[in-house]
């Protein structure tokens, strides 16, 4: 099931190719549903008409080039932002609206980690699993590999230490939805490994991960789903196999978004 929409100054509705366009699926398995979101700061339009849907129990990986809508999508979904026009829901919420018993069923990790820098690692995963009455904070701590540096203040973590630890704390509370922004940057090939079946794992349980990433290979390796951005339009949404129509994803993506690929 592929959708497309036109690239274009002149806003086209979202069209399917071969199949129903993803915002008709039942409602009871769309976790997120963007719907012609908007979104302007000044004269640039960031988000312009964007839909798209992530299910229950599947990975979405979203792509994109920089400027293309992404973090200001998520943002909205994840009720950082207020769009300008159209609409966002998250389990049939809407996320600016959401109340803090809705926020702790949904999983965030932002760019930055959003992590408070003096408190070492696993004391913060402790007092995160106490707040969402878990006991899956050493669990997690085991999968992402986090007892080498457990007793190391945030500040001090390297790049990638601070993904584990910032993705540790988006699952730590067995959320329905999650939203991962680049979850594997930083780390070494075994360690993403790790990652994809951490995931992987997540979405078999029932969640909907929605995973922002610059990555190929992961998105073909991990991803159920993938919503293409480009100019703050979707530009096609669908599964790996159907954007890339045989070829390579990379050479599908490239074409859909105008870029040039380095050879």
């Amino acid at each position: 099931m592929l959708c497309k929409s036109t690239h274009s100054t002149t806003k086209a509705p979202l069209t399917t190719v071969g199949s129903t366009c993803c915002l008709d699926s039942p409602a009871v398995t769309r976790a997120v549903v963007v719907e012609d979101l908007r979104r302007v700061f000044g004269d640039t339009v960031a988000v312009d008409g964007a839909s798209w849907a992530a299910e229950t129990g599947q990975i979405t990986c979203v792509l994109g080039p920089n400027g293309a809508g992404k973090t200001t999508t998520i943002e909205c979904l994840e009720g950082l932002q207020r769009p300008d026009s159209g609409s966002c829901r998250v389990l049939g919420t809407d996320p600016w609206q959401a109340s803090a018993e809705h926020r702790a069923r949904v999983g965030v990790m932002l760019q930055d980690g959003g992590l408070p820098q003096s408190v070492p690692a696993t004391r913060l995963l402790a007092h995160l699993g106490r707040l969402h009455r878990t006991h899956r904070a050493a669990e997690l701590v085991d999968r992402l590999d986090i007892t080498p540096f457990a007793r190391t203040p945030v500040r001090r973590l390297s790049g990638g230490q601070r993904q584990r630890v910032a993705l540790a704390a988006a699952l730590l509370g067995d959320p329905e939805v999650a939203f991962l922004d680049e979850p594997t940057a930083g780390l070494d090939p075994h360690a993403r490994l790790d990652v994809w079946d951490l995931l992987r794992e997540r979405r078999d349980e029932g969640v909907a991960l929605v995973v922002t990433t610059h990555g190929f290979e992961e998105a073909e390796r991990l991803a159920d789903r993938v919503v293409i951005l480009a100019g703050g339009r979707v530009v096609a949404d669908g599964t790996p196999d159907e954007i890339a129509d045989g070829a390579r994803l990379e050479d599908a993506y490239f074409a859909l978004t105008g870029g040039l690929r380095d050879r």
